[in-house]
């Protein structure tokens, strides 16, 4: 997969009530890829969108939708997700005792398959499906609320998988998601992180246009320094 910087609006932040034009705004910030959380109360202490709200979301944008799977037995839903619109799906090492299992079923519906890292959980759990994965996402919140504040180890993890997949020649993607904004953006990207979520601070900005311009400027300016 391509290593290009992307900001990715998450959609949980976003004021429901104007959906449609919420995301056609970011659109038109040059928006490529959606976050989109999927709890389910028992794997994180929350409830959020289904299948649904992305069926709906799927008719209104032509936009690479990223789904994040936060919920107990993820494989039984994947098949569902990729029908309701799903680009890429992500599950969590913490909730998916057949890792490797679950990756290919993703893939076997056509989308991109990605595994995501808890803020406790270290990179090593993954070594045996890192040659698998399409993309990491490391967590730098604890997963189940928007709005929280963001956890400099998680650094740590995006430096470890950047290094590990130019050792080992892998193609893996790098993602992060949780209290991603402009005051650490550049840490986050020279660290060699590829796709940023970020929810806040774009949808309870005052411009989510600007906002998303002004994070992708500054990430792409973290991967030069980082080049």
């Amino acid at each position: 997969m391509s290593h290009e910087i992307h900001i990715l609006p998450s959609l949980l932040a976003a004021d429901f009530t104007r959906l449609g034009e919420e995301i056609a705004t970011v659109e038109s910030a040059g928006t490529a890829m959606l976050h989109y959380d999927v709890m389910d109360g028992r794997f994180v202490p929350n409830i959020s969108m289904g299948l649904p709200i992305l069926e709906s979301i799927r008719k209104v944008t032509k936009c690479w939708l990223d789904v994040h799977l936060m919920i107990v037995e993820p494989e039984r839903y994947v098949e569902a997700f990729r029908a309701a619109g799903a680009d890429s799906i992500s599950v969590h090492q913490e909730a998916s005792p057949h890792l490797h299992r679950t990756l290919s079923l993703i893939q076997a519906t056509g989308a991109k398959a990605g595994v995501v890292l808890n803020p406790a959980t270290p990179v090593h759990t993954l070594d045996d499906v890192l040659g698998l994965a399409d993309f990491v996402l490391v967590m730098s919140v604890n997963p189940g609320y928007g709005g929280q504040k963001f956890i400099p180890a998680a650094l740590h993890k995006i430096r470890q998988l950047d290094q590990i997949r130019r050792q080992r020649n892998l193609n893996y993607c790098i993602e992060i998601d949780g209290g991603v904004d402009m005051s650490n953006i550049l840490e986050i990207s020279e660290a060699g992180c590829d796709w940023l979520v970020a929810g806040s601070s774009v949808f309870r900005s005052e411009s989510p246009a600007t906002a998303v311009r002004d994070l992708h400027t500054r990430a792409a300016s973290g991967r030069q320094l980082l080049a």
